[in-house]
């Protein structure tokens, strides 16, 4: 387990170096405090607030409920729970959609939200937004491959560049956004040898959230990987623990104990010294007298 009081917070340049250190960096989108204090305890590079806690925290069916304001207060959550931790902020769905927009809403995740940097979706079609974002100063990545966003266009959650010409299209993306000035992009859902070819042409570093070993780094959601989130399973993640699992045997445990009278028992119980409480019975007698 990291010593989180004495760990120093990942830079931009480190991200940038990574892809010429060989250094594979760990992301882990996180939602909260709690979770937030988990990811950097264990030693994650960056702790992403990303939309999909729309589905995770709030039981949304997808990302695109999710609110500028929501994300500013799970990311302030993150940002308290670990400020030692390098925090990126996702952009939600239509808060970057013209230029004006997006400096706007990015300038909340940094002032407000205490992020150290953003991440809207898109290549190409979005390149003059992301230009936009880094020429203001607004440390910029982006996402490309499976975009929530627009997700309804792909007609649902499936894996993107399985043809030579969809693949050909993620790779102009992810030069838009290396010409962008981005300094990080994220693949998902992208078949492995594409992403590791596309990521071996690139300046900045990739990282992957169900394409392959072949990026720089990788991100799975915390809440998935620990299986609290369990309403399904993605392909591409791996669980590490089974948390709900442990927490529902915990909760069912707690029930039976109330029912049968056995919790809170002496060592769950705030004591009373005995004459404080001798006085009290003899104060409760005289007001019954009155």
């Amino acid at each position: 387990m990291a010593d989180s009081p004495d760990r120093k917070k990942r830079t931009i340049t480190e991200i940038r170096d990574s892809k010429t250190s060989g250094e594979k960096m760990v992301y882990m989108s996180v939602p909260d405090y709690t979770s937030a204090q988990w990811g950097e305890m264990a030693g994650i590079d960056v702790a992403v607030v990303g939309d999909s806690l729309a589905m995770i925290a709030h039981g949304h069916a997808n990302t695109i409920p999710a609110t500028m304001d929501m994300m500013v207060m799970h990311s302030q959550a993150v940002r308290r729970g670990a400020p030692n931790t390098f925090v990126l902020g996702c952009m939600p769905y239509q808060s970057y959609n013209t230029i004006d927009r997006a400096l706007v809403n990015a300038t909340r995740f940094m002032q407000d939200a205490g992020c150290d940097a953003v991440k809207p979706q898109g290549g190409k079609s979005q390149a003059h937004i992301l230009r936009a974002l880094v020429d203001s100063g607004v440390p910029t990545a982006s996402h490309i491959g499976l975009t929530p966003h627009t997700v309804a266009m792909f007609g649902g959650f499936k894996i993107q560049g399985r043809t030579a010409e969809a693949a050909m299209k993620i790779l102009e993306d992810a030069f838009a956004i290396q010409d962008a000035g981005c300094f990080m992009l994220e693949f998902e859902a992208v078949p492995g040898k594409i992403a590791q070819l596309i990521s071996e042409q690139l300046e900045i570093p990739t990282i992957g959230i169900g394409a392959g070993v072949g990026t720089d780094g990788q991100i799975l959601l915390g809440y998935d990987l620990l299986g609290v989130f369990t309403d399904f399973k993605p392909k591409f993640t791996k669980r590490y623990a089974k948390l709900t699992e442990v927490a529902v045997g915990g909760i069912e445990q707690y029930v039976k104990e109330v029912k049968e009278g056995r919790f809170p028992d002496n060592d769950h119980t705030y004591g009373v010294d005995d004459n404080v409480f001798d006085e009290f019975l003899t104060l409760v007698e005289k007001r019954k007298q009155i």
